[in-house]
């Protein structure tokens, strides 16, 4: 798995690039959870989506947000990190000019950055938010969501209770034109800390709905 540094907004971005032999391999980015509470590219659920995703055969960056290992900066409330996802991407597509389609996967707080992200870039085909914290962010900006994608999250989740997330959920129901898959694990927690009884089934319910879509080739 090879180390990379690539440049962000305020300095250095550390990451993990994950290359596919094809050269039109699609492409993801896996975003960690919240730096001041311990997140990082190393935290397992971001840990076991980057290998989903090249298991699938994509093309898999994930990185550190800005003052998190070794990138350098310091935490900027979300606005900063979006701009490290930002040039994380175009970084991703720097070297991978030819992929078919782009995904961008996010956990918990790097779901909420991740959605951001989707907004910016229309090149974005598809999502994955694991355990968005729908109670601790104002996630109305998704007027309209320009890209179909899964939420999937814990029905013991206490960081980011389900009603909360339900409540999103059905919001985005309402927009056309996209079509938002919404999975809920049975007895999963916030981090999905059991591995064969949650992890492995959320794993494995982001791999049947990207190669679902991967067949369909739509938005």
């Amino acid at each position: 798995m090879p180390e990379v540094i690539f440049p962000g907004p305020e300095g250095r971005l550390e990451g993990r690039y994950h290359p596919q032999k094809e050269k039109d391999a699609p492409i993801a980015i896996v975003l960690h959870p919240h730096p001041q509470f311990g997140g990082t590219m190393n935290n397992k659920v971001v840990y076991n989506l980057h290998y989903a995703f090249y298991n699938m055969g994509f093309t898999v960056l994930r990185f550190n947000f800005r003052g998190v290992g070794r990138s350098q900066g310091e935490y900027d409330q979300g606005v900063g990190e979006l701009s490290d996802a930002a040039s994380a991407l175009d970084y991703l597509q720097s070297m991978n000019q030819n992929a078919k389609h782009c995904w961008v996967a996010g956990f918990s707080f790097g779901a909420w950055i991740g959605m951001q992200l989707l907004m910016r870039r229309p090149e974005i085909t598809g999502f994955i938010s694991v355990a968005p914290p729908a109670n601790m962010y104002d996630f109305t900006f998704l007027a309209p969501c320009p890209a179909s994608g899964l939420i999937i999250n814990g029905l013991n989740d206490r960081v980011a209770p389900p009603k909360d997330t339900r409540t999103l959920v059905s919001k985005l129901h309402e927009q056309k034109g996209i079509t938002i898959t919404h999975t809920e694990i049975e007895g999963a927690d916030h981090f999905f800390k059991d591995e064969e009884a949650h992890m492995k089934p959320m794993i494995d319910h982001v791999t049947t709905y990207v190669k679902r879509r991967l067949t369909e080739g739509t938005r």
